[in-house]
């Protein structure tokens, strides 16, 4: 019998790790890295599993205690998970059957369920939220280049349907704390890592594209008054990372008289949430004659 190890890296979570270890127990052993938290979260951690590891807390690179843990694990399987996370039963019983499985993936997809402000955000970008977290022991690390990076599996991939909660962010303050402080940062040094060259246009584009695309594109009117504000969240959260950016060039001063870059932007932006609007009152038609009318309707505004 296939034996899996689940493996858990925290840092003063003592609010949901009981929940995370909790839906863990099913596991043939949890491999718990406590990062020198200050909390009760190693006191709790110790009343579920005897393998527990102390590391250094290092919130940049948060990976390395984890790719720690996957090498303490003696599964045959590897399951990563958060301490913010929790598996359902119907999780678990999806990965006992891969695990019996004579031709299983060498790892797998599992879809992410993400509770945010009270809420399961169903759109705006944050559904299914694939994660690869369960993979054969040999085949699965982290490659350690910057925060929150995904697993590298070698071999074959595939997806599972049953879902994992993310009990995600709580609070405003805390979304802007990790946003801010720990995700903009690191992520302006990984645009200047893959060669980027400073553009202040950019600190315009790129926010208002990240709205439209998870409040439009991506149904986040759907999530109601939560999918406007994570939709601006996330667009504010893209302009601090220009922020940082700007920084890093000293904060050069440029001239902005450029009033046909921002018209042309806005105009833009103005078509693409035009053109998402009518695509979605297209498909909210049922009557076939006023379908049909729209569609030409959009055609001619194109023309």
């Amino acid at each position: 019998m296939k034996k899996l190890s689940v493996v858990i890296s925290a840092f003063n979570e003592e609010k949901k790790i009981q929940a995370c270890l909790e839906s863990a127990k099913f596991a043939d052993e949890i491999i718990f890295v406590d990062n020198s938290s200050t909390d009760k979260t190693l006191e709790i951690a110790k009343k579920y599993t005897k393998k527990v590891y102390i590391q250094k807390n290092n919130p940049a690179k948060i990976d390395l205690q984890k790719n720690f843990g996957i090498e303490k694990a003696t599964g045959d399987w590897i399951l990563i998970l958060d301490s913010d996370e929790v598996i359902t039963q119907e999780l678990s019983q999806a990965i006992q059957q891969v695990m019996k499985s004579k031709e299983p993936a060498d790892g797998y997809f599992i879809p992410r369920k993400n509770i945010i402000f009270g809420k399961w955000i169903q759109h705006s970008g944050w559904y299914p939220d694939y994660q690869l977290r369960l993979f054969l022991k040999g085949k699965g690390r982290y490659q350690q280049q910057h925060y929150h990076e995904p697993i590298t599996v070698e071999g074959e991939t595939e997806e599972l349907k049953e879902n994992l909660l993310h009990y995600n962010y709580e609070s405003i303050r805390q979304f802007l704390h990790k946003s801010f402080q720990v995700y903009a940062p690191n992520e302006s040094e990984n645009f200047l890592r893959k060669g980027y060259v400073f553009d202040y246009k950019d600190a315009v584009r790129f926010p208002l594209n990240e709205f439209i695309s998870r409040y439009f594109a991506r149904n986040g009117y759907k999530d109601g008054y939560h999918g406007l504000m994570l939709s601006l969240l996330m667009a504010v959260y893209y302009f601090a990372i220009f922020c940082y950016l700007w920084e890093k060039e000293k904060f050069v001063d440029k001239n902005m008289h450029d009033l046909e870059f921002f018209e042309n932007t806005l105009q833009k932006s103005n078509d693409d949430i035009r053109f998402w609007l009518d695509k979605e009152k297209i498909e909210e038609e049922e009557n076939a004659v006023k379908r049909g009318l729209l569609i030409i309707k959009r055609k001619l505004h194109k023309l």
